[in-house]
């Protein structure tokens, strides 16, 4: 496995002829085993596989977590060694951007919602990174988890817009026997929290249930998971809305299928799930 955190060096390492079709998984990191799964489908589709270390400022807000997040490179580099990646690239931020931003991506109505709104520019860093990280590897796929459902959804639709020659490899999301998503950020969970965390994805499944039953206004189904998160976790609920799939429009009654958002802030970690539910009437 070659590792470089220099530009030139990793399209030095994939210029040579024989190496195929390039899959790239890209990360901020912090790897556990829902990045495994995704280094594994890309294995599965590339020749090569490029996985991705960069923690891009671009997507954190003044008042976020980007000095916080938790970083650990070297064991990083072990488990993607044994993984079998092929390639690493770790950029430093001065890297990948050595100077100011002359130009900026906007986001229209896909930003509109839930983080996008939450976490202003937050979805415009995401693009940014991404549109720099396919120059930069060239890949034929790139590999997402369905985790942060909006940011795939807006990556593909910015692959579709700006004509990219790459296939996006959607992987569900991997979690714990305890259903709670796995996320680099679950670390700074408290040992209570960590005992309350799994009611985000009991509370998606409460929707789903309701919905299944024949609830079909949206306002009782956002009541009820309100309340579940209330009762029995120590966190504030952020942002919890039901949207169409895939428009992501606004809905107050359930007639098609839907994605249930939700983000739970703890002390020191704000936790995002979702869910698909499908209407069958």
């Amino acid at each position: 496995m070659k590792t470089t955190s220099k530009i030139k060096e990793i399209r030095d390492f994939l210029s040579v002829e024989n190496i195929g079709e390039i899959a790239l998984v890209p990360t901020m990191g912090f790897l556990h085993s829902g990045h495994l799964k995704l280094v594994e489908t890309a294995k599965k589709h590339g020749d090569t596989v490029v996985v991705s270390i960069f923690v891009n400022p671009l997507q954190f807000g003044p008042d976020e977590d980007f000095d916080k997040y938790p970083r650990n490179l070297k064991r990083d580099l072990d488990i993607l060694r044994e993984s079998g990646a092929d390639f690493v690239f770790h950029p430093e931020v001065a890297e990948m951007y050595p100077s100011d931003l002359e130009l900026d991506i906007s986001l229209n109505s896909m930003a509109d919602v839930l983080d996008g709104v939450k976490r202003p520019g937050h979805f415009e860093g995401v693009v940014t990174v991404v549109n720099k990280l396919f120059n930069i590897i060239k890949p034929h796929y790139v590999t997402f988890g369905e985790k942060d459902r909006q940011q795939l959804m807006i990556v593909q639709k910015m692959i579709e817009d700006f004509n990219h020659d790459i296939e996006i490899l959607v992987v569900k999301t991997e979690r714990e026997d305890t259903g709670l998503a796995k996320s680099s950020r679950n670390t700074n969970l408290s040992e209570q929290e960590l005992l309350e965390a799994p009611h985000i994805y009991e509370s998606l499944q409460l929707g789903n249930e309701l919905i299944q039953n024949g609830e079909r206004n949206v306002a009782e189904i956002v009541a009820q998971i309100n309340v579940h998160i209330n009762e029995n976790t120590s966190g504030t609920m952020d942002d919890l809305q039901i949207l169409s799939y895939p428009d992501l429009d606004a809905m107050t009654h359930v007639d098609s299928d839907v994605i249930i958002f939700i983000a739970v802030q703890f002390e020191k970690a704000r936790l995002i799930d979702n869910l698909r539910v499908k209407v069958n009437d």
